[in-house]
């Protein structure tokens, strides 16, 4: 951190103040300025949070809540979906793409059941060794499963940090330990939300609504008069530009995974089904990609299946 940056820095009072204050308008009219239509808002059960944090991971919410609902409908614990082949996770998975987040979560539970007796820890390293569990997600579970006084920090949540706290761009480990200081004691999970809520909804990327801004008249970035560059972009590590997925080998990856969710897929149909009829090569490849991850079978045949 440069002289300059060092200077820059909230005093602790001040950083606390800004975080009680995005709390308090999390609370405020009876939680009005929250998403409380999202369903895993009201649960503490950390396998629902583990499966609603995994669901969410660079998909939008709309498309979540009903995966999130059906998921959990076949796979209520981690036992349950730690019991299941894979194949019916990723059948449970339908619609959602990444389908490696489907393998993931099933080798979490398989983890949690072995080691932890099927219950989801509530210690960050235990949480952290889990196959698939990020430091966000990891934060998450003990914010809004378990209630602990920490931060957690999305691409929503390292807008408002960046712009309103310190007004500068920030590293991923600055961002946490800001975060985890804002946290009004004893309310990890209504801060962590109202958080979440204030990036999305106020302190967005293109249009910030600074008028309705909990934090506006203490904010860095809004008291300075908005200047450009944007101190968001870039900020906290946690947004990443994806690469085009129309042509990807990813579109043709989901589409053998979707056929296979009815059927076995032969080695005559891999490069039709993958969407490269003339590419029998690359449609080759990208199989034997889902094979080698798991995500797909070869039967005697030489036909595909999911495990």
């Amino acid at each position: 951190m440069t002289a300059s940056a060092r200077t820059a820095v909230r005093p602790v009072r001040q950083t606390r103040a800004i975080g009680a204050a995005i709390e308090g308008w999390g609370r405020a009219d009876g939680g009005a300025t929250r998403r409380d239509d999202l369903p895993w808002r009201s649960t503490r059960d950390p396998w629902a949070v583990l499966v609603s944090e995994t669901l969410a991971q660079q998909t939008q919410l709309s498309r979540v809540v009903p995966a999130y609902h059906r998921f959990l409908a076949e796979f209520p614990t981690a036992s349950d979906c730690a019991a299941a082949p894979l194949g019916d996770i990723l059948r449970a998975w339908r619609g959602m793409g990444y389908n490696r987040r489907a393998r993931n979560l099933h080798l979490a539970a398989a983890a949690v059941v072995d080691r932890h007796d099927g219950q989801v820890p509530d210690d960050l390293d235990a949480l952290l060794a889990l196959p698939g569990i990020g430091p966000y997600t990891a934060r998450a579970i003990l914010a809004f499963a378990f209630d602990r006084d920490v931060g957690v920090v999305d691409t929503n949540a390292g807008r408002v940090l960046s712009r309103a706290v310190e007004g500068r761009s920030l590293r991923p480990a600055e961002a946490q330990a800001l975060v985890d200081a804002m946290v009004p004691s004893g309310r990890g999970w209504s801060f962590g939300q109202a958080l979440l809520d204030l990036g999305a909804l106020v302190c967005m990327s293109r249009t910030p609504v600074c008028g309705a801004c909990p934090v506006r008249r203490r904010c860095r970035w809004a008291v300075a008069g908005r200047p450009e560059p944007d101190p968001a972009k870039g900020s906290a590590g946690v947004s990443t530009v994806q690469a085009r997925f129309d042509g990807s080998d990813r579109q043709g990856r989901g589409r053998l995974v979707a056929a296979l969710r009815t059927g076995p897929v032969g080695p005559d149909e891999v490069a039709v089904t993958a969407g490269w009829p003339g590419d029998t090569d690359r449609a080759r490849r990208v199989a034997e990609g889902l094979v080698a991850e798991g995500l797909a079978v070869r039967d005697p045949a030489g036909a595909l299946r999911l495990p």
